[in-house]
């Protein structure tokens, strides 16, 4: 039998005026602009019940009421992850697949950890993981593809990932059990890097088309997604998330959330968007999620009603679509995974069935058609539909920035490349001078439009704070490399980007994302405050003291609520993915 989580009819009795609980004396920063500030707030039921003065609050206050002193603590709204893969970056660990270990490898590192996995699972079966750098490879001088795995693991069918998830590295005896040969046709969400005389597959399977390399190995098991998102809620959880976009799902992985949900240990609030096509992995009942089966899935803190597909590809392999074509090229200007016309029909008819379209957007030209046939939906099916998403945003042209407002776009910008790093600078050097246009969160924002963030793990840490930081700086967080790229926001902008922006991506603006009465009681509490320190070097290193969410205590690692109604049921320390600190 399945708990009581707290459903209430709309005509519940609310009994008694009393809070049951009440944060005191914090100083409690509300994104609210007719109070932005506040000492106290009282919770009843869920939601905040009155947000003001430690006087004003000190009148709700019961015998049963339970009164908790921030000491002067800076708190403020939870936080809302608008795009990551836990079960990416965590389902090939427990499925007991490969796992590189190294952010950035060399070849010979790729190459050890290959050999390593193979002598400690012998056999025969598929050697799967993550993963290679392009750029590494060219540092290198070397060539990824079957021919350089071949050279050292011919018999056993390999394939690894790249860290962009944009491209798979396979050798031959992978290519032939998934049956890409010079005669394979190309899908049209992606492609297969061939030899251009010969037309034979190198081993290189760009976007939707390393989805024919997921078709032939075995899906990973329910048990290994299962955990892959529960420790990776928990983990965004403790480090504040409230709310957060799971990106790319099938039946498996929906079914995974919801066993967490069912057994109530989902501490935050999911929209999953389920995969148009066969982008990363293969979607066996796609169409009947899409007709409606994924309604089975809804409850209070998961629903599935968002699409996700690629428009087109990543920097590193110059797939990206771009308007005009890409330096030092005469024609190339990326690769468009549909049509227009498709993209125009797909958005129209999704909007009309209250879909959210989250599009990977990288290059100008995909975002362009992204907004064209947002303005083709509006057009036919009226304005007041869903607020579509443009993943990543990578580059966006001048002349669009104004049109994410008028059309109610969300611009989502991940923080990969929002600042100097060796990666950034190494996958991303085929933008050539216009690395400092990329991720143009200030453009957007001054041209009245909403920009949120997604952190994309694991392209980028899942931890929010590392870009949460870097959006006021646009430096390196951790000072592993000087210079900035790209314009900085306020930290008060940051600060609405991942809360009530968060909640306004979500639809749910009018309920949560800020500290007011009547909305859900999502609050965090920090070791720092916020808005009376440097950003740089200090923002990424706060502690989350106490996440609440619905009222209820998802993270208090000091033991505050202990013994009391509102004791958490995660006692267990979250799992650390935080990036390890140079």
């Amino acid at each position: 039998m399945v708990e009581n989580l707290g459903i209430r009819s709309t005509n519940s009795p609310e009994g008694l005026p009393a809070a049951d609980l009440v944060l005191r004396n914090g100083r409690i920063y509300t994104v609210d602009f007719d109070t932005p500030w506040a000492e106290a707030v009282a919770i009843k039921n869920g939601k905040f019940i009155a947000v003001g003065s430690n006087a004003e609050i000190e009148k709700l206050t019961a015998d049963y009421t339970h009164v908790h002193d921030l000491n002067g603590a800076f708190a403020m709204p939870g936080l809302h992850d608008m795009h990551t893969h836990p079960d990416l970056a965590l389902g090939p660990k427990y499925s007991e697949y490969l796992d590189v270990g190294i952010d950035t490898p060399t070849p010979d590192e790729v190459r050890e950890a290959i050999l390593a996995y193979a002598s400690a699972n012998p056999g025969d079966d598929w050697i799967f993981g993550k993963h290679f750098v392009h750029f590494a490879f060219r540092k290198a001088g070397l060539e990824p593809g079957r021919d350089w795995l071949d050279s050292f693991i011919p018999d056993r069918p390999v394939a690894i990932m790249d860290r962009m998830w944009g491209s798979c590295m396979a050798n031959s005896k992978a290519l032939e059990l998934a049956g890409v040969s010079t005669d394979s046709i190309d899908p049209n969400n992606g492609y297969i890097v061939r030899d251009p005389l010969s037309g034979k597959p190198n081993g290189i399977l760009v976007d939707g088309a390393y989805a024919l390399i997921m078709a032939a190995m075995p899906p990973p098991p329910l048990k290994a997604l299962t955990r892959a998102y529960r420790e990776g809620a928990r983990f965004q959880s403790s480090r504040g998330v409230v709310a957060t976009k799971y990106v790319h799902v099938c039946e498996q992985r929906l079914e995974a959330l919801r066993t967490i949900d069912r057994s109530g240990d989902l501490p935050l609030r999911v929209e999953a968007a389920i995969s148009w096509q066969d982008d990363i992995f293969p979607v066996k009942r796609r169409w009947e999620l899409l007709a409606g089966e994924r309604h089975f899935y809804r409850s209070r803190r998961l629903n599935a009603n968002a699409v996700k597909f690629h428009f087109d590809g990543t920097a590193e392999p110059r797939t990206s679509y771009l308007i005009s074509p890409w330096p030092n090229e005469a024609t190339w200007q990326g690769s468009l995974n549909m049509t227009p016309e498709h993209i125009y029909d797909m958005v129209a008819e999704m909007d009309r069935k209250r879909i959210r379209v989250i599009a990977h957007c990288t290059g100008d030209g995909a975002s362009d058609i992204f907004l064209d046939a947002v303005a083709e939906c509006r057009r036919r099916n009226g304005h007041g539909g869903m607020r579509h998403q443009c993943a990543h945003s990578t580059l966006l042209d001048e002349a669009n920035l104004k049109r994410f407002a008028e059309l109610d776009v969300i611009a989502e910008f991940s923080p990969v490349g929002w600042f100097p790093s060796e990666f950034t600078l190494g996958a991303r050097s085929s933008f050539g001078e216009r690395l400092q246009e990329a991720y143009n969160v200030r453009g957007v924002l001054d041209e009245g439009g909403v920009a949120v963030m997604g952190t994309d793990w694991p392209v980028s840490s899942i931890d929010p704070w590392f870009g949460f930081e870097a959006l006021t700086t646009r430096e390196n967080p951790r000072g592993e490399m000087e210079g900035k790229l790209g314009k900085p926001v306020t930290p008060e902008e940051a600060i609405r980007m991942v809360t009530i922006n968060g909640a306004y991506a979500m639809g749910c603006e009018d309920t949560t994302g800020s500290i007011s009465v009547g909305k859900s009681a999502d609050i965090i509490v920090l070791d720092r405050n916020l808005l009376e320190i440097d950003p740089k070097g200090n923002w990424h290193k706060s502690k989350v003291n106490l996440t609440v969410m619905d009222g209820e205590v998802m993270h208090d690692p000091l033991g505050w609520l202990n013994g009391t109604p509102f004791e958490t049921r995660f006692q267990e320390a979250a799992p650390d993915f935080t990036p390890v600190e140079i």
